[in-house]
């Protein structure tokens, strides 16, 4: 049920399209809605929680060189 890498690239690729299509003040609803539909598909609560808590431990600290990576506080 994994995807292959070049599958993976392909998916990848247009999340990241779609996330630039929704736009940065829009980015949270497009990604939580994404998952919820994602989450739907899965159809196991327990996968779908241990894939929340694995994103979460897995997520890196922002790019200073990425746009929005560093703010002025």
């Amino acid at each position: 049920m994994n995807l292959d890498d070049p599958a993976r690239d392909r998916v990848y690729t247009r999340c990241a399209q779609a996330v630039s299509e929704a736009g940065e003040n829009r980015e949270p609803l497009f990604l939580a809605r994404l998952a919820l539909l994602l989450f739907e598909q899965v159809g196991d609560e327990a996968r779908c929680l241990a894939a929340i808590d694995e994103a979460l431990r897995e997520l890196p600290e922002p790019s200073l060189s990425a746009p929005g990576g560093a703010r002025a506080g």
